[in-house]
């Protein structure tokens, strides 16, 4: 008995570490403990709604990794542009470096090659990216002089601590498996038949057929598609984009480019309520000096939806749609 007692404390004592800790949470997801939560995509992991469970798809590799190409491509770039989704095999370049939002990293340019920067982001979050010039990417004469020192135990050890939705994480390391689908699927598939609400952080379309993240379509967000979008603000918005390529340019970058990637409820269900136009109007703004990749015009045309039914993140095609575009464009 008292062997289970402390077999007990300890089995609850992992699982408490795995919802602080990212690197418990890695070790159990390599051991097999936990699964992969977004497998089934980001909307189904929160909805739990079973039509829209959906395999995440593996897309055609490019293969187009050249080292002797003469252009070198730096992304700023969020979940649209992670490793799993876009690699340097994408793009005819001898050189890839991407940084995420909010996580600087430093580059050294070699000058003897053409140098661009790509700023990608998702529609929902391009106002806080953007309300300050962009500074994600600190560009170094000399990278070995100006290197950051190493953190510290302390440091290293803050990071790897999360005290915020740990009850989340814990529901992750618990409930990922399959077993647990089923119970999910039967609780979300009720309350919507009988109260017709879901998860609180989806909305469905009028129509049942696509599901959104609940900020894409909530009025009163930032993130949403249809919230308020002055014309002060969208002057405010281009004044910091220009000031950031003349920045990276002063940096030594030869181009900058834009790509604003559309919220998906932006795409299927426009007419929802009143959309703000958002990339259309920087895209389009006279005093834009930043050139950009229209990835609205062809996904609004597109005959098929270009996202996943289960993720907000696009399907095989869609991701065709942008990496033709980018290549055309910057010419890579």
């Amino acid at each position: 008995m008292r062997f289970l007692r402390y077999a007990v404390l300890v089995t609850a004592g992992i699982f408490w570490l795995c919802g602080l800790s990212a690197t418990v949470s890695h070790w159990l997801y390599e051991a097999g403990v936990i699964a992969d939560d977004y497998r089934y995509g980001d909307l189904y992991r929160l909805s739990a709604l079973p039509q829209f469970k959906q395999e995440q798809p593996t897309c055609t590799p490019s293969n187009r990794d050249s080292d002797t190409a003469s252009t070198h491509l730096y992304i700023i770039g969020d979940s649209f542009s992670e490793p799993q989704r876009i690699t340097k095999d994408d793009f005819r370049v001898s050189h890839y470096q991407r940084v995420h939002w909010y996580n600087k990293q430093r580059a050294q340019l070699d000058t003897s090659k053409r140098n661009v920067l790509l700023i990608e982001t998702i529609e929902r979050h391009f106002r806080d990216h953007v309300t300050q010039p962009v500074r994600e990417l600190v560009v170094d004469a000399d990278t070995n002089q100006s290197r950051l020192p190493p953190p510290t135990g302390w440091e290293r050890v803050k990071t790897d601590i999360h005290w915020s939705d740990v009850e989340q994480r814990l529901e992750t390391a618990l409930f990922s498996h399959q077993w647990a689908f089923w119970f999910k699927e039967l609780k979300a598939t009720l309350t919507l038949r009988w109260f017709d609400r879901s998860n609180e952080g989806v909305s469905l379309s009028r129509n049942r057929q696509h599901i959104f993240l609940n900020s894409d379509t909530d009025t009163s967000s930032v993130l949403s598609s249809y919230s308020p979008l002055t014309s002060a603000q969208v002057d405010a918005y281009v004044d910091s984009l220009n000031a950031t390529a003349d920045y990276y340019k002063q940096q030594g970058f030869d181009a900058v480019y834009l790509s604003i990637i559309p919220n998906k409820a932006s795409i299927l269900e426009p007419n929802r309520y009143a959309y703000n136009h958002l990339i259309e109007r920087i895209q389009q703004h006279p005093k834009l000096a930043v050139p950009t990749i229209d990835v609205y015009s062809p996904f609004s045309q597109a005959p098929a939806s270009p996202y996943l039914k289960s993720d907000t993140h696009w399907d095989c095609e869609g991701r065709a749609i942008w990496l033709r575009l980018v290549r055309e464009k910057i010419g890579i």
